[in-house]
């Protein structure tokens, strides 16, 4: 199945898909600050380079696309019906990477949380966001 754009439109599209300050991101950060949190961002000296790091409460914070880490089950998670094996394999070694990283915070004594893109959608983001400020304090 041929590609419904040409090479220079997709090529356009895809580089205006940003790894960082997205729009999910950016929700948690705003929530964070607002509710007296104070992070880091992207810290190149952890593993995964976390989208925000609490070193008060020793947690960091991976805020994933569901598309491009996989969520399953999600309906935000298809796998496009072209090149279908070179995005599964772009997408899988994303969770493999994902674990990796989980695992050495851990090991490292962090805490790790992971948002899903689709659990900051408007009908359940404050459910979400509520429910992240519990798991941060643990109380």
């Amino acid at each position: 199945m041929a590609d419904v754009h040409s090479k220079e439109v997709r090529s356009y599209n895809m580089s205006k898909i940003k790894g960082k300050d997205t729009k999910p991101e950016m929700l948690v950060r705003k929530f964070l600050f607002a509710n007296g949190f104070r992070y880091r961002l992207h810290d190149k000296k952890l593993p995964g380079k976390p989208d925000i790091v609490l070193p008060k409460y020793k947690t960091v914070i991976f805020v994933h696309g569901c598309f491009w880490h996989g969520h399953q089950g999600c309906k935000y998670f298809v796998v496009p019906k072209t090149r279908t094996e070179w995005w599964l394999n772009k997408i899988n070694h994303n969770i493999e990477n994902d674990q990796k990283a989980n695992i050495a915070l851990q090991n490292e004594g962090w805490k790790v949380l992971e948002i899903w893109e689709c659990d900051l959608k408007s009908k359940i983001s404050d459910k979400t966001l509520s429910h992240l400020l519990f798991l941060i304090k643990g109380n």
